[in-house]
């Protein structure tokens, strides 16, 4: 008995064809299926390492003063502990970004030399150090010692929001560049309107720093909005100088508008701009601090982290913005970025092709 002509497999029905053919245009758009499926494994193995458990660390102390001599105080037998000595100002510095958690300073009151704690009151790490190391000190080396004098650092630029924000700048900079700038100019390519331009006398300097110019004007517009709308909300301010403020923001607007006329000097596809742009932003997002500290990764990614462009640009917006320090001493960070935006850009008049 012939079957009957009528009836189809329903692998054949339109609900199954339908799908297969959804199935197949999915995995030719190589950007879905990163993000769908390698994306959310990058940012838990990324976010694994920075928040691993890791075992019981020494305590960082700085110490201020001659007069806290190792000798003096025996503290070479104080176990828990890592000891360095820096001035004051330094001392300061870097217990105010998280570099150590606690300051022994000596300071000479009535012909004596008096220890003074200097703590950050947002980290429970500070108060751990000052409250083992004053039991080390009173129980072990001086049992009359008594208890040591504190000062609190002050809570301007100390909060998570005075953290972010500067993060979020950069990330909104660095997003401009790339998408505004890499995604506009293969639209023009596309849309064969570059083969137009080659046609008349424009030079493609012009080209390039036009479209750069265009849209950093509208970048910026967008930092004044989310800078204005977290002094008004929350309380941030720059607390260093706001012409070393915009310097910066120009220098990295224009860092990261410089990779993005690379990124598409040769791009002919939105697919590949995309999966291009991705890959370039997908390791800054995680790695440059911008949510949380670039410290928390393993000390030996330090040196490749710290080269990154918008590591540059977020420590040095965080250095202005929360510890008001001044161009002069953010050469390494402005060397960063002046190298990315000169070797890029550089590249990019160098390969852009107008098809």
């Amino acid at each position: 008995m012939n079957p009957n002509p009528w009836k189809k497999s329903w692998t054949s029905g339109p609900l199954a064809q339908l799908v297969y053919t959804r199935l197949i245009e999915f995995t030719r758009e190589p950007q879905a299926v990163f993000w769908v499926y390698f994306f959310p494994l990058l940012m838990a193995f990324s976010l694994g390492i920075a928040f691993r458990e890791k075992p019981a660390e020494n305590l960082k102390i700085c110490l201020v003063g001659n007069s806290l001599s190792h000798a003096k105080w025996n503290l070479d037998n104080a176990s828990g502990f890592v000891f360095s000595n820096e001035s004051r100002e330094v001392a300061l510095g870097l217990l105010r970004r998280g570099r150590v958690d606690a300051v022994l300073e000596s300071r000479l009151e009535n012909g004596e030399n008096q220890p003074l704690f200097h703590t950050d009151p947002t980290r429970s790490e500070s108060a751990l150090a000052k409250a083992r190391l004053e039991t080390h000190l009173a129980y072990l080396n001086q049992p009359t010692l008594k208890p040591i004098p504190e000062l609190f650092l002050d809570l301007g630029g100390l909060r998570y929001i005075d953290f972010l924000i500067p993060g979020l700048l950069g990330i909104n900079l660095m997003g401009g560049g790339l998408w505004g700038v890499g995604y506009a100019l293969v639209d023009l390519r596309v849309r064969k309107l570059l083969k137009r331009f080659a046609a008349t006398p424009m030079l493609v300097r012009d080209l390039l720093l036009g479209i750069a110019i265009s849209r950093f004007i509208f970048t910026a517009g967008q930092v004044v909005i989310l800078l204005g709308t977290s002094w008004l909300v929350f309380g941030v301010q720059i607390r260093g100088s706001f012409f070393d403020f915009c310097v910066l923001v120009i220098l990295g607007g224009f860092c990261f508008l410089s990779i993005g006329l690379l990124v598409a000097s040769r791009a002919t596809k939105y697919e590949s701009v995309n999966g291009i742009m991705n890959l370039v932003m997908l390791p800054m997002y995680v790695f440059s601090g911008v949510f949380f500290s670039a410290e928390r990764f393993p000390e030996m990614l330090a040196p490749i982290i710290r080269i990154l462009p918008l590591t540059a640009l977020n420590d040095s917006l965080r250095a202005v913005m929360n510890e008001g320090r001044s161009l002069s001493l953010l050469g390494f960070e402005i060397m960063v970025m002046g190298l990315w935006t000169a070797v890029t850009m550089g590249l990019a008049l160098r390969l852009f092709r107008w098809r």
